[in-house]
């Protein structure tokens, strides 16, 4: 009686995987529209240098210099600068301002850097 227990435990525990790996594969997840990609990193306000930053604000001098200029945005999974504006890097987030006064037009957290 023993025996039989074992090998009928044997069958099913063999049975599992393929049955777990079939339900797992049958159905793709769906995948996420690319409009809303980008929706989901977007910032209204942050804080950067304890200080709380919004929409419309101006950025400090200290990031509107050439060290903090992010060039390789597309790397970044940040949308193209619009003309006349740059991306830069505040308080862990990344912020796209305007070239001539640092208004700050967009910001996207910091993990988008991560997206897939």
């Amino acid at each position: 009686m023993r025996k039989s227990k074992v090998v009928l435990l044997s069958v099913l525990l063999m049975g599992l995987p393929v049955a777990f790996s079939a339900q797992a594969y049958s159905e793709p997840a769906p995948a996420a529209p690319q409009s809303n990609a980008n929706t989901s990193y977007e910032l209204k306000e942050f804080y950067a240098d304890y200080k709380h930053f919004a929409i419309g604000d101006i950025a400090p001098d200290l990031y509107r210099t050439k060290q903090y200029q992010i060039d390789a945005w597309k790397i970044r999974h940040l949308p193209a600068p619009e003309a006349g504006s740059h991306w830069t890097y505040m308080g862990g987030n990344y912020v796209l301002i305007t070239d001539a006064e640092g208004k700050i037009i967009r910001a996207m957290k910091g993990d988008i850097f991560y997206a897939h």
